[in-house]
């Protein structure tokens, strides 16, 4: 299954990973955090955050995953 492809309603919310839980080296460079994030919260597409599942989708034409992982960062921090 593509991870895009999740539907939360049917998904086991507790096979997601909380965002709380995940933690990232903030001294790592860019590219370095990003891998780090993604293989901590396992799914970026879906996952928790403050009890609820989140999916997350970015369109076609839009920011890439890079820019809103970077701007949520800065955001959660």
């Amino acid at each position: 299954m593509n991870f895009e492809d999740v539907d939360v309603r049917t998904i086991d919310k507790n096979a997601l990973v909380d965002v709380a839980d995940v933690k990232i080296d903030m001294s790592l460079d860019p590219e370095e955090r990003k891998k780090q994030f993604v293989e901590q919260i396992k799914n970026p597409y879906c996952y928790i955050c403050n009890g609820f599942i989140v999916k997350s989708r970015f369109t076609k034409n839009g920011n890439d995953f890079g820019d809103c992982f970077i701007k949520f960062l800065k955001l959660e921090l």
